[in-house]
């Protein structure tokens, strides 16, 4: 599982290059709708081949609200809160999403118990994302507000699969809650937006790679995740997903890296390990398995 969840990091922190040479061409709530239209037409081929069923509406008002938040609201927040702040703010505002999960597996989800190992893990990792990203303060208070919201809703949605989908198909809640949150973002962006496209081949190929391997393949393969292990390890890991996109604007968009991030990133990496079982005696680790 921790290949799996490496691998999913690497696809979104790599899928950072795309998302920012994508802002130069699209409108970039426009941008957002191209990707998850196109993921979830190709998810929808999926479960036309493998014959998988039309969600039953006890589970499709469930889709459709997690379609909300963590597709379509999350993706709104985090684009119109960086009108007003930095990227690597928004990040980390953003990526506080492990700490609400956290919090809210605590009361809601049986087994999840938040532990003070657990907790310091978490601070530390979002400190260390908050050097590794170069963050400043500054920017409104609604605009930090929004921000923190996307992290929430995130986590709202994170919190909704694990206690009220547990046992559904992954590929049919991925698919149609990617269909629920498209169409807000793509009606948003007719309503709202006003920039203008600038189709070509690389263009193209920003929404192809964005929209087949970065949201519906990486979506499917969350969802399966978080299915299967505690929210609070999984949720954690996803902090490698903009340490991940810093290296990669640093090798493809000769962004700098300098001594104070990389510190920055070690701090992430030593969160990620204690919330995962770091320095536990062997006996409590055998006990838990």
């Amino acid at each position: 599982m921790n290949g799996l969840i490496g691998l999913l990091c690497l696809i979104w922190g790599f899928n950072w290059v795309f998302m920012k040479l994508a802002n130069g061409v699209f409108p970039p709530v426009l941008f957002a709708g191209y990707r998850f239209a196109l993921g979830a037409l190709v998810l929808l081929a999926v479960c036309y081949f493998r014959k998988v069923p039309l969600p039953r509406w006890k589970d499709l008002k469930w889709y459709i609200v997690c379609g909300i938040l963590q597709t379509m609201y999350f993706n709104l927040a985090i684009q119109i809160s960086l009108e007003d702040l930095s990227a690597g703010l928004t990040s980390v505002l953003t990526y506080s999403m492990p700490l609400w999960l956290t919090l809210m597996a605590h009361f809601w989800l049986p087994g999840e118990k938040l532990r003070l190992r657990k907790l310091a893990g978490i601070m530390i990792g979002i400190i260390g994302l908050f050097i590794a990203m170069d963050a400043h303060w500054g920017g409104s208070t609604g605009a930090l507000l929004l921000a923190v919201s996307s992290g929430l809703s995130w986590a709202l949605s994170n919190l909704l699969i694990k206690r009220k989908l547990a046992g559904s198909d992954m590929l049919q809640f991925t698919t149609w809650q990617m269909v629920a949150g498209a169409a807000g973002l793509l009606l948003y962006s007719v309503i709202f937006e006003h920039g203008t496209s600038h189709w070509g081949v690389m263009p193209a190929v920003y929404v192809v790679f964005s929209g087949v391997v970065g949201s519906a393949l990486a979506f499917v393969m969350w969802s399966y995740i978080l299915s299967k292990v505690e929210a609070s390890k999984a949720s954690i890991s996803l902090l490698l997903v903009p340490v991940v996109g810093v290296v990669c604007g640093c090798l493809f968009l000769k962004e700098s890296l300098n001594p104070v991030m990389a510190v920055g990133i070690v701090l992430v990496l030593l969160g990620i390990w204690l919330v995962n079982g770091g320095g536990k005696p062997k006996a409590e680790t055998s006990a838990e398995s």
